[in-house]
């Protein structure tokens, strides 16, 4: 049985400022990037998102427009996109499915993880907000998801790999989180390498005192 929370259930409807900034322009292009060089942007990255109301009838028109955000630079595509990265602070994220025939992008609305593995991984990784600028950032390498389709539909995902790292990424920006935070996080803690060849490791945790 999949729970949803309290916040779930109360999501609302895109705000006024929303559905102007969605409906600005030319609809059937993308809508901006918003990046961490310009302080107005970056405070609409760092802030927290909010759910959304799976029915409304202008999350197909945000997710073409993020989509085409994403997908912007043919030399160097992204493979997820979260809303906040186009000034929406909404749950709702792009993530490419490497876990899948095809590698196939999927939206999700109002996605949680609720339960990740103790085994870690180590992968580089980079922002379409954040330019020429990349880390080897650690990541579990399975989560468990919930979260609700554009049809409308709840569902309840265990995941791992690639496409967990990404959607690890992507829900950090809805938590107003940037893949820089992770990086100083990790350089507090001490870990222990699984194997010499694959970037695989648990977290070393010190005894209490």
């Amino acid at each position: 049985m999949i729970i949803f929370s309290t916040q779930h259930i109360m999501a609302q409807s895109f705000n006024t400022a929303e559905k102007k900034l969605i409906l600005s322009g030319d609809t059937t292009k993308m809508l901006k990037v918003t990046q961490v060089s310009d302080p107005g942007e970056l405070k609409i990255l760092t802030t927290a998102s909010s759910n959304i109301n799976p029915e409304d009838p202008l999350i197909p028109v945000l997710a073409r427009r993020m989509q085409l955000a994403m997908l912007a630079d043919p030399k160097r595509p992204g493979v997820g996109i979260a809303a906040p990265q186009v000034g929406i602070n909404r749950n709702i994220i792009w993530v490419q499915r490497f876990d899948k025939e095809g590698l196939p992008f999927e939206l999700f609305l109002n996605p949680q993880i609720t339960w990740k593995s103790a085994l870690l991984r180590k992968g580089r990784e980079g922002c379409l907000s954040i330019a020429d600028t990349v880390g080897q950032v650690v990541r579990h390498h399975t989560i468990r998801l919930i979260y609700t389709t554009i049809n409308g539909a709840h569902k309840e995902e265990i995941i791992e790999g690639f496409t967990a790292v990404i959607l690890q990424h992507e829900t950090d920006h809805l938590h107003g989180i940037l893949f820089p935070v992770r990086l100083k996080e990790q350089d507090a803690k001490s870990y222990h390498s699984l194997t010499e060849k694959l970037d695989f490791m648990v977290e070393k945790l010190e005894p209490r005192l």
